[in-house]
């Protein structure tokens, strides 16, 4: 039996397991999408971790979001909302799950659900029990053709053995109207109104390799307001806030911290009215990216190559040198990253200038931002 041919029959009601982190959640997108495309009539569920679901909910493609905890407890252990989520999973009667992740979670959770038929790729780096957990598993298939975007092909390239596409790669997310109102309240807290442009900035990344110099985002800040009186917004996770309201107190021009002020849906509803997002690579330049605002995004040990697309209003700055794009962890995999350290304010500036010329008024490039 071919890949394409494991399902007999049209799916009436479809799980998909998307237990990534922020951006593969936003990158998984065109993903649902192909679902539903492929599917008009079925219902489809996604189950994400916390707190993703309020990215996802104003994505007409969904019926359902299911959000488990990010606890790194095991999913055997017994708890109350272990027991919960087993019940809700089974009696969710789904005819296909598909978990498109390789990880043991993700593969009990698909289990549990009972569907007749149950997919994720093969890994053979993971245990042999997946075999019997799943009803197939299947291999990596090729990366698709161009122009398909190289983030979002992750997860469609296994969906796409199964017959199930989309014409349309790129991620996208819809903003719910209740985010643009908390974000208009905020914007208003700090003497912002809808019509001011500004720029949103997020210096942290959940791997500390990954950022840039603190303190040259400040000089990115400053020339910001010295250049075309734009002010900056920081952003980021809670825990990121002490950091981005360092970075603040450095900046003589107009700096605003609201890095852990927002849920990722209002984060989402920010970065939309954004005149550009500044990043580490990271999930805002994600989020940025899918609500259609141009992105200027700084990369070192990792290969921007295979998870974004560049063109006019989004780009990527990565240091000069042969050693960046190494896919480590940092130089020697010890968490410290020397190219990013060496990287100067200039090329950064010099990218968001060209940017900047591209996008005159809040909202300019913004086609794929949606309110609901």
């Amino acid at each position: 039996m071919s890949d394409a041919n494991i399902l007999k029959t049209p799916p009436g009601n479809v799980l998909l397991l998307q237990l990534g982190e922020i951006g593969d959640v936003v990158l998984a997108t065109p993903t649902f999408r192909a679902v539903k495309e492929t599917y008009p009539g079925s219902r489809l569920t996604v189950l994400v971790r916390k707190p993703c679901a309020s990215l996802l909910e104003a994505d007409h493609h969904l019926d359902e979001i299911i959000e488990v905890s990010k606890s790194s407890r095991k999913i055997t252990e017994i708890g109350m909302e272990n027991v919960r989520l087993a019940r809700k999973l089974r009696w969710g009667a789904y005819d296909l799950v598909i978990d498109l992740r390789t990880g043991d979670r993700g593969t009990i959770l698909a289990f549990l659900t009972g569907a007749p038929v149950r997919i994720a790729r093969h890994d053979p780096g993971q245990p042999f029990w997946r075999g019997w957990m799943l009803t197939r598993l299947l291999p990596d298939q090729p990366p698709g053709p161009s122009p398909v975007h190289p983030g979002a092909d992750q997860s469609l390239r296994l969906v796409r053995a199964l017959g199930i596409n989309t014409k349309d790669s790129i991620p996208r997310l819809a903003v719910p109207g209740k985010a643009s109102e908390r974000i208009r309240e905020l914007l208003g807290s700090i003497g912002l109104r809808g019509n001011d442009r500004w720029v949103t900035i997020n210096p942290c990344s959940r791997r500390k390799y990954k950022e840039w110099v603190h303190e040259r985002w400040a000089e990115i800040a400053d020339s910001l307001w010295e250049r075309h009186r734009i002010p900056s917004i920081f952003v980021g996770a809670p825990e990121e806030a002490d950091t981005a309201e360092e970075i603040v107190r450095r900046c003589p021009g107009r700096a605003y911290n609201l890095a852990g002020k927002t849920t990722l849906g209002e984060l989402a509803a920010l970065l939309a009215r954004s005149t550009v997002h500044l990043g580490v690579d990271s999930a805002p330049p994600h989020i940025a990216a899918a609500v259609g605002t141009p992105v200027v995004t700084i990369f070192g040990p990792s290969n921007w190559k295979g998870w974004i697309v560049t063109d006019a209003t989004h780009r990527v700055v990565t240091p000069d040198g042969g050693c960046n794009a190494c896919d480590r962890m940092g130089c020697e995999d010890k968490g410290r990253s020397r190219c990013l350290e060496d990287l100067k304010a200039d090329p950064v500036i010099q990218a968001v200038e060209e940017v900047l010329g591209q996008s005159t008024a809040p909202g300019d490039g913004q086609e794929n931002f949606k309110e609901r």
